[in-house]
């Protein structure tokens, strides 16, 4: 008799395997999925550190230059809902075709702005349109990954942001140093733009390419069935998606509610957390007396350590069920937020904030490419990107306002009191997690 570990009453149990290269869906789509999002976000984060100073050439003040670089959360906040209601209506490429040209406009907009509201609207714009590529993607590889590959392939999805946030701001600064204005890295957002409209209009279009594999698979399996003398019903399958009737996206987040707001609701945790180590950490490094540059190797270092997870998040999803990375993903970043919030007057309180900076790392690490994976686990098997809009509304939403609650409650209270607070809602959302994702998204054996 075997004894399987137990996390919180949840069996550990592999994933059965399958007879196909594990890699496959993940190879066939590469070209067409990884390239463009990771060019587009290698063009956006070039862009986003550079935004305060763009906001100050034209006159702002600090308050004035901090909105104007929320406003690409923000819009992207609100961008999420049509950009559902649009990829359920065009499709996937012309979505991002779309997306492309519209971005392209507040590129414009940018290098031509002679007032900061312009410039402020022209990143609300960019922003806006970053979610409709997200959702595209996110609902093309719902619906074309099989479910035995899909963490790891919607964490390749989430790697490939990463990658382009983790190297936009090295290229930045190469931009800075070799041209010395700001103006620079908008342009090279502009040429990444247009790299990634080419590559949508002009590559293999991914939906062509699975419905031949699928139509391929069909053949053989129609094969089979002659080989063991099976009758065949002489029915076509084309394996496109089946038409149905399209509910619109509100009808779809009432029929869903209930997912939307328990499993949602614990997915928006996860994303405040996510987004807390960016508002935190920093604040927490200046608190503490380190210097600049110390401050960003650490932070740095903690940022490697999270990317180089990626992937290994999407494999312990795939062989060992979603919550063997969710529950120890928040349960790291809590804990490291909680533990941290005791450690500010400590003697040694520069080599903890060190040490559970990279702890908070691991977490963020293991979490990659959960929400996504959830997302597209929870979603209608037909015309998914109406809830895929809305879910990653919710997921954003978390994001967007954790900042917002830690500047408050260090007004209010202090930096350690924010940072506690942080950690409570990570250790939260990992029970919230336990109970809901075996009630919505239960195991496919």
């Amino acid at each position: 008799m075997t004894l399987q570990p137990i996390l919180l009453g949840v069996t550990w149990k592999p994933m059965p395997s399958t007879a196909d290269a594990p890699f496959d869906p993940i190879r066939r789509y590469a070209p067409m999925v990884y390239g463009p999002t990771a060019l587009y976000s290698l063009g956006q984060g070039a862009i986003l550190p550079l935004l305060p100073a763009l906001a100050a050439d034209l006159g702002a003040d600090l308050a004035v230059a901090a909105l104007v670089s929320a406003a690409i959360v923000v819009g992207q906040l609100a961008g999420n809902i049509p950009a559902g209601w649009l990829v359920s209506k065009a499709g996937e490429r012309r979505t991002m075709l779309i997306a492309s040209l519209a971005s392209l406009v507040g590129i414009a907009g940018m290098l031509l702005a002679p007032h900061i509201a312009l410039l402020g609207l022209s990143v609300l714009l960019i922003g806006f349109c970053a979610s409709s590529f997200a959702v595209a993607r996110h609902t093309f590889m719902t619906t074309r990954v099989p479910y035995a590959h899909r963490a790891r392939a919607l964490a390749l999805v989430g790697g490939s942001f990463r990658l382009g946030g983790f190297t936009g701001p090295f290229v930045s600064a190469g931009l800075l140093a070799l041209f010395g204005d700001e103006i620079a890295s908008v342009w090279f957002f502009a040429v990444c733009l247009l790299g990634v409209a080419a590559l949508v209009a002009f590559g293999p279009d991914p939906e062509e390419k699975a419905l031949i594999a699928d139509r391929l698979a069909a053949r053989e399996r129609a094969d089979a069935r002659a080989d063991l003398d099976e009758e065949d019903t002489g029915e076509p399958v084309t394996g496109s998606i089946p038409a149905t009737e399209r509910i619109g996206v509100l009808r779809t987040m009432h029929r869903h509610r209930g997912v939307l707001a328990r499993l949602g609701a614990a997915a928006a945790s996860l994303a405040a957390v996510r987004s807390a180590r960016q508002a935190v950490l920093p604040l927490w490094g200046v608190s503490i007396g380190l210097d600049s540059q110390t401050l960003a190797l650490v932070v740095g270092v903690a940022g490697a350590v999270e990317f180089s997870l990626f992937y290994v998040s999407g494999q312990v999803m795939d062989r060992f069920g979603r919550l063997w990375a969710a529950v120890p993903a928040l349960l790291l970043m809590g804990a490291g937020f909680g533990a941290l919030a005791f450690t500010h007057d400590l003697d040694s309180a520069v080599l903890w904030f060190g040490v559970l900076a990279l702890v908070i790392g691991v977490g963020n690490g293991l979490s990659s490419g959960i929400l996504l994976t959830l997302g597209a686990d929870v979603a209608p098997e037909r015309d998914p990107a109406p809830f895929l809009g809305a879910w990653r509304t919710l997921t954003d939403g978390g994001a967007a306002l954790t900042p917002l609650i830690v500047s408050a409650v260090t007004a209010a209270a202090s930096l350690s009191v924010a940072t506690g607070l942080v950690g409570v809602v990570g250790l939260v959302g990992a029970a919230a997690f336990v109970r809901y994702v075996p009630r919505y998204a239960p195991r496919r054996d």
